[in-house]
Parts: C-alpha cells; structure tokens; sequence
C-alpha cells in the first residue's frame, strides 16, 4: 500500500474559505504523471500541487482537474506555507524549480508574523501585447457589454471599464470552454489598484478563484498603465483575494497570506497509475 500525506490550504487569503484552496503532496521522489493527475481529478480543486527535493530546493509541479500547467502562484503560495509551517523548513527562502523556471518564495516577519503567514513570491513578468483576433463571441462567451480593450500573452486579458463591468459579468463557460481561451477580466478598482477574475473552463476551471499566473500578465500590464510599480490588487471571485504586487523589472513579485485548512493522508493500492 502506498500513502501520502496531503495537506490543503487557503492562499491568497488571511482567513478561512478564503482566497483560493490548494491541495499540497509532498514527495520524497516523483510518481507517475498519470497518478498525479488522478488525484488531482479526485481531489476536484483548481490546483494539486507536487514537490520533490532537488538542489538547494524543491522540484514543483501543479495539476488541474483535468490538464498539467506550467506555472500557478496560489500553489506555490501554499506549497511553501506547508514547507514553513508543517514540515519545519527553517531558511526564510524557499526555491522551487518549475517548468517556467525558478521560483524563490520569502516569507515575511513583522508584528503579525505569529499569527498570520506572509510570504512573497518572484515571478516572471509576462506582458500583455494588443490583440484583436479575438473571437466575435467573446463579449457575449464573458456576458459583458463592453470592452476597453483586449490584450494576449499567456491567456487574453480583456479590460473592462471599470470594478462594476468586472463583478457583474455573467460567463457563458459552455462557450468560453468552446471557444478554448482562458481569460482574465480586468479593470481599475475601487479600493485597489486593480481588480480581475480569471476562467479556465477549457482546463477544467470555470472560474478560479485567486490566479497568480494571471497576475504575472496582470502586474505590467497595470505598471504601465498606471506608471506604478508598487500596487494592490483583488480578485473578485466568490472566495476572494488579495495581494500586494510589484513590478520588478523583469520580474514581479506578489505577496500574499496563506491558511492552513486540513491534513490528511492518501492509501493507494502499489499497483495503482
């Protein structure tokens, strides 16, 4: 019988069933691909989260329900969360070596150390470029009646007029997931400096609830438009989050709070994946 332990927490979020849930297995060597994307389907949140020693860090891999990704920061928030907090990693970095390259997490101390977890993360800076080979649909796929514009990198970011046109916007995903985008919708906030949601429909998420990668696109996107290079920006799911963001060059850095929610362990047959 094989067992894992398993862990999920909440990241992006200083409270519970806040900001966006993340399933972490530790593994002291990698299984099969096949294996992890099954209890990532079992698991049915918008991210399981694989690590394995290597180097003076950990190896990361990050599963949908449904497809591998190659990068996502709630997990990786998370990842490192359980490496301080559960598996008493004692330096105050942690690098993680993924598929878009090194991933160096910090964890913050200050006055709110003991009692909520503050970590930053450095990330590739991915700048939205003007698009407008966009599908005709696309309004009527994000339920939303205008558009400021519409921008592509890694996934099409579509600005909204203002916070309002972001929360109000009623997704059809039976279309979005036809159409094969994922898509961020963006605007000036309120209380922030910007504001976005973000759907994958076509990987196996309709609307993921806090989306780092997303930010990484979102950052200098914001950077330049604002002519800021330090911001806060919210997520405005169901759920909920928020983040502090820096442009840095040709990185960003966001940081955020992470909770733990629950522990427990995964029996699998050997010959199971």
């Amino acid at each position: 019988m094989m067992q894992l332990t398993i862990y999920q927490a909440d990241a992006f979020s200083d409270r519970l069933f806040g900001g966006n849930p993340a399933a972490v297995v530790p593994l002291e060597r990698w299984i099969s691909d096949g294996l992890m994307q099954q209890l990532a389907m079992e698991n049915n949140l918008a991210e399981t989260v694989f690590f394995v020693p290597e180097k003076d860090g950990f190896a990361i891999r990050w599963f949908t329900p449904e497809s591998e990704i190659n990068l996502c920061g709630h997990a990786t928030l998370a990842s490192a969360y359980i490496l301080f907090e559960k598996l008493a990693y004692e330096k105050e970095q942690i690098t993680f070596y993924s598929q878009s390259g090194p991933l160096v997490v910090t964890r913050l101390t200050g006055e709110t150390a003991d009692t909520v977890f503050k970590a930053e993360m450095d990330f590739p800076s991915w700048m939205p470029e003007r698009y407008d080979a966009y599908p005709e649909e696309m309004l009527q796929a994000l339920g939303i009646k205008e558009i400021v514009g519409v921008y592509k990198n890694r996934d099409l970011l579509v600005e909204l007029p203002d916070e309002t046109a972001v929360q109000q916007a009623v997704p059809d995903f039976t279309l979005l997931k036809k159409l094969g985008y994922k898509v961020i919708i963006t605007a000036p906030g309120k209380t922030v400096d910007f504001v976005s949601r973000f759907f994958a429909p076509s990987f196996g998420v309709d609307e993921d609830p806090v989306t780092g990668s997303a930010h990484a696109q979102l950052i200098p996107f914001w950077s330049h438009k604002l002519n800021k290079t330090t911001m806060e920006a919210k997520q405005l799911s169901k759920r909920g989050g928020h983040l502090w963001v820096q442009q840095k060059g040709e990185r960003v850095i966001m940081g955020g709070n992470c909770v733990f929610y629950m522990q427990g362990k995964v029996q699998l047959p050997e010959d199971v994946g």
